[in-house]
C-alpha cells in the first residue's frame, strides 16, 4: 500500500462534486493535477495549489491515479477516448454516475485501452468531501483499490465492495432506495397527524425512533431471505396487510394521498395470493424481485 501523502493525483470535470474532491486531495497534501473543459471552474483551486493542465492528455499522464468525475458516460468516452488521450498504464477511478451495466462495460472499454479501472460512487453532498461522513465506495480489481486506499482516504471513509465493477453502482442505487422509502414514509405519517395539528417537528422525533427501531430489524430479516426460510417470529404477513389496509382507510378519511400504502398493500396481496399469508413480511422479496410490466 502507498502510504506517500506526495502521491499525484489527477481530477478531471471541475463540477461542485469534481471541485470538492480535487479541494480534499489539495488540504491532505497530495499533489493535486486539474482538467476541466471550462477551465475558469479550475480558478480557486489553482489558488489553492493545484496545478492545471492544458490538456486532458497532460492531466492523466501527470497523476498516479486519475479520477473522473462528469456528467455522464457518453461524456466519460467523449474525453478519454479523444484524440491525443492515451489510457496505457493510466490507474483510473470513475466516480461519475451511472448503471451497474455502464459500469461494466467502461471497465471493458478502459482496460482494452491498457487502462487500470476502479468504478466508485460518492454517497456525499460535496461539503461533506474529506470528512468521515463522506463514503465512497470501489469496485472493481481489489489490488488497485488497496494499492491507492490510503490517498483515497483524503475523501472521507472509504469502502471496498468486490471485483465486480459494477457493484459501487448497484449499492449506489440501493442506497437511493432506502433514502426515498424512508422519506416518503415519514411525509405519508406527517401529512396525516398534519390534518389534526400536529406538525412536522413534532412527530419527528417519534418518526426517528420508529425508523431506527425497523432498522434493527434488519440483519435478522436478512438472515430468512438468504436462507430463503420465513417463519413468521413477529407477526404474519396477512397480519401485516390487514395494518395496511388500516393505514389505507385513515389516510383517505382524513383526505390524504393512498398510492404509497396502496402500492404496498397490492404487493402483499400478491403475495398472499400465491400462499405467503402465514409467512414474516421479508417474504416479499419475492415480489421486488419481479418485474412487472402491468
Amino acid at each position: 500500500m502507498n502510504d506517500s501523502t506526495e502521491t499525484p493525483v489527477t481530477i478531471i470535470g471541475l463540477g461542485l462534486m469534481g471541485q470538492a474532491l480535487a479541494g480534499a486531495f489539495l488540504k491532505a497534501g497530495h499533489p493535486t493535477i486539474v482538467w476541466n473543459r471550462t477551465s475558469s471552474k479550475a480558478d480557486q483551486l489553482v489558488a489553492g495549489g493545484a496545478q492545471l493542465a492544458p490538456t486532458i492528455g497532460d492531466a492523466l499522464k501527470a497523476g498516479s491515479l486519475t479520477i473522473i468525475c462528469v456528467t455522464d458516460y457518453p461524456a466519460l468516452y467523449e474525453l478519454l477516448g479523444g484524440d491525443g488521450v492515451e489510457l496505457d498504464g493510466t490507474m483510473l477511478l470513475n466516480l461519475t454516475s451511472g448503471s451497474s451495466a455502464q459500469a461494466r462495460e467502461a471497465a471493458r472499454w478502459a482496460e482494452q485501452r491498457g487502462a487500470r479501472y476502479l468504478d466508485g460512487a460518492v454517497m456525499a453532498i460535496p461539503s461533506a468531501i474529506g470528512t468521515a461522513n463522506a463514503v465512497i465506495l470501489h469496485s472493481g480489481p481489489q489490488a488497485d483499490f488497496e494499492a491507492h486506499e490510503s490517498a483515497l482516504g483524503a475523501l472521507g471513509t472509504v469502502a471496498y465492495l468486490g471485483a465486480d465493477h459494477g457493484l459501487a453502482s448497484l449499492y449506489d442505487v440501493a442506497g437511493l432506495a432506502m433514502m426515498w422509502s424512508v422519506l416518503n414514509a415519514w411525509l405519508q405519517g406527517t401529512a396525516m397527524l398534519r390534518t389534526a395539528g400536529v406538525d412536522a417537528a413534532t412527530y419527528a422525533p417519534f418518526a426517528r425512533q420508529i425508523a431506527t427501531g425497523v432498522a434493527e430489524w434488519l440483519p435478522g430479516y436478512a438472515e430468512q431471505i438468504d436462507s430463503g426460510c420465513f417463519p413468521a417470529e413477529v407477526s404474519a404477513l396477512e397480519t401485516d396487510a390487514r395494518a395496511m389496509e388500516h393505514l389505507i382507510e385513515e389516510s383517505e378519511a382524513v383526505g390524504v394521498n393512498a398510492e404509497l400504502p396502496k402500492l404496498l398493500k397490492t404487493m402483499a396481496d400478491r403475495a398472499i395470493a400465491a400462499g405467503h399469508g402465514k409467512e414474516q413480511y421479508p417474504v416479499l422479496i419475492e415480489e421486488f424481485g419481479k418485474l412487472r410490466n402491468d
